[in-house]
């Protein structure tokens, strides 16, 4: 039976407070990553992907196990090499000889927080058996639709600086992603902690979930309802609009993107308390949603140009909605 949740002062106190247990509950073990937590927790409760961009050793695994601990999800980790193969991902057919019958054996992706692990190290055909599953919620196996758990979040990671042995993500799986981040190195005070914690043998595994996975599917219905005016649809619509008409690209950004930074938004601003969604929402997820959305033509790329430079001044030339 599905919940009937409104948009009211109420409902978003409630989302707030178990917002905030969540997003101190994983703090707790990846120290000095408030702005990378709530911008994963922004992407999970849009219902959306996250690509995480940094070099190894910077707590991509640790928060994403933290994250699934902490909504008493089901973490599975998918660790993409060369030769791992699609059914690996989706699941196969296995056949059982004691009754002379397939059954069908789910892959990794079976899980409400999947963790892509390096996932430029696959083979292209590989990476594509992620496509139908991160869009659609269900993979198909022998004509038949199977549905992976909700939520469902597939949070990947690549490592920006290292390209041998890899294949570059194709446009059609970068565009599912609804974030593309980076977790950067903590600050002198937080690595210090880390070492503490690590010493003490305070990992992710440890943590209690603060809150039920059917708590946190209730949040993602409660962040639906969070208003959005008129005049910012068309805010949205404007500054994707401007990207595909830009002479420093090649590719603008698609209409997922429009739908993936209002939903974004939508998250964003339940998780700061609002019923409604302002320009400023939008404005400070925009070179998170959009930026990887954007193909540079090599002129740009050799300028120096960067995918998030040109989201911000295309925002820049936009006009703000007044009701903001």
């Amino acid at each position: 039976m599905s919940i009937t949740v409104t948009a009211d002062a109420a409902t978003i106190a409630e989302f707030k407070q178990r917002y905030d247990s969540v997003h101190a509950n994983v703090s707790s073990v990846i120290r000095g990553k408030s702005a990378a937590i709530q911008l994963a927790l922004t992407a999970m409760l849009a219902e959306g992907h996250v690509l995480l961009d940094d070099v190894p050793g910077t707590g991509k695994t640790s928060m994403a196990k933290a994250l699934a601990r902490s909504i008493r999800g089901d973490f599975s980790r998918i660790q993409f090499t060369p030769d791992l193969l699609p059914t690996d991902v989706t699941g196969s057919m296995i056949y059982r000889p004691s009754d002379s019958e397939f059954e069908f054996h789910p892959g990794g992706v079976f899980a409400n927080v999947v963790l892509a692990d390096e996932i430029n190290r696959a083979s292209p055909k590989t990476q594509s058996a992620l496509l139908e599953v991160m869009q659609e919620h269900h993979v198909t196996v022998d004509s038949i639709e199977h549905s992976v758990p909700r939520p469902f979040v597939v949070i990947a990671t690549q490592n920006p600086v290292e390209f041998d042995g890899t294949y570059h993500l194709p446009e059609a799986q970068v565009d599912r992603f609804m974030l593309r981040m980076s977790m950067e190195y903590p600050d002198h005070a937080s690595e210090t902690q880390v070492i503490t914690d690590q010493l003490a043998n305070f990992v992710p595994e440890d943590l209690a979930p603060v809150i039920s996975i059917e708590e946190f599917d209730w949040m993602i219905k409660a962040a639906r309802t969070v208003h959005v005016a008129e005049g910012l649809k068309e805010f949205v619509v404007t500054i994707v609009g401007a990207t595909r008409r830009m002479e420093e690209l090649r590719l603008g950004v698609s209409p997922r993107g429009s739908i993936a930074l209002v939903r974004a938004s939508q998250a964003w601003a339940a998780s700061r308390g609002n019923h409604f969604v302002t320009a400023d929402d939008i404005i400070a997820l925009a070179p998170f949603v959009l930026g990887h959305r954007m193909l540079l033509t090599p002129e740009a790329e050799l300028q120096g140009l960067t995918a998030r430079e040109l989201v911000q001044r295309t925002i820049s030339a936009v006009p703000v909605p007044a009701n903001r």
